[in-house]
């Protein structure tokens, strides 16, 4: 069955309007995001912001960290550092995994 466009999570699908109602939050709070470079959506031809499942769900991340006093600054520092985590995390796995077959490869020892 093919997928359908909807299930990429990172399909920019939401408009500002959308995305504001979704997450009850004022459209110039998530101008401020994209501004700040905390959450940067993508943008339609005519040069509108667009949001994927993926962004809304940052969004909502962001909201509550901002109910916790955290800036918009430190937010975007969180996002930068938590990014680079799973990023190294995913190296980690695949190091292990080498590791793993190389010290399973016969002849050795």
């Amino acid at each position: 069955m093919p997928s359908l466009p909807f299930d990429d999570e990172d399909l920019p699908l939401f408009t500002v309007g959308q995305d504001s109602g979704m997450l009850e939050v004022q459209q110039a709070f998530l101008r401020r995001l994209d501004e700040f470079g905390v959450v940067r959506p993508s943008r339609s031809n005519g040069g509108q912001r667009r949001y994927s499942r993926r962004e809304v769900v940052t969004v909502q991340y962001v909201i509550r960290l901002t109910s916790q006093g955290v800036t918009l600054a430190g937010i975007r520092r969180i996002l930068e550092l938590e990014t680079q985590v799973a990023r190294l995390e995913q190296e980690c796995a695949e190091l292990r995994g080498q590791l793993a077959r190389l010290q399973g490869e016969p002849g050795e020892g």
